[in-house]
């Protein structure tokens, strides 16, 4: 448990300056008023499941939820960039009378399919043009030390 906790710490240090830069170039990007509440998780039985959470998106809370054990930097910012794209699509209404949203809705339901390829699609551009807009900078060559 001691070296998990030591893993989740320095993956921490790592996320932190990556999220506050991203978070003000994602909300004009993505365009939602306010940031969502956000909760980095470690959890070390999802991480060995291959097909584990990446990220959820809670509605009622407003809150971002990163599963991060294990993970790529970057693919944890990707799962943000994703779900930041859901908190936008909340903020506007879209959640409210959707119908059915849990497991193999985003397969049943067409509109959750729809909010689903805006997700994948708008999250993954905008982390993208992030990552090209810091490329090269002093910020990420400090990264990379």
């Amino acid at each position: 448990m001691c070296r998990d906790l030591k893993v989740f710490f320095v993956m921490i240090n790592i996320l932190k300056p990556l999220i506050k830069q991203f978070m003000p170039f994602a909300q004009e990007r993505i365009g939602f008023d306010h940031p969502p509440r956000l909760f980095l998780r470690q959890d070390t039985d999802n991480a060995n499941n291959p097909l584990g959470k990446t990220a959820y998106y809670d509605v009622a809370a407003k809150s971002v939820t990163l599963y991060i054990t294990g993970r790529h930097p970057k693919d944890i910012m990707r799962s943000l960039a994703h779900e930041l794209v859901h908190h936008k699509q909340n903020c506007e209404g879209r959640f409210d009378n959707i119908g059915e949203m849990g497991e193999g809705s985003a397969q049943t339901n067409p509109g959750v399919r729809d909010m689903e390829i805006a997700a994948n699609r708008d999250g993954s551009m905008c982390l993208r043009d992030w990552e090209d807009s810091i490329k090269g900078t002093i910020y990420n060559e400090h990264l990379l030390k």
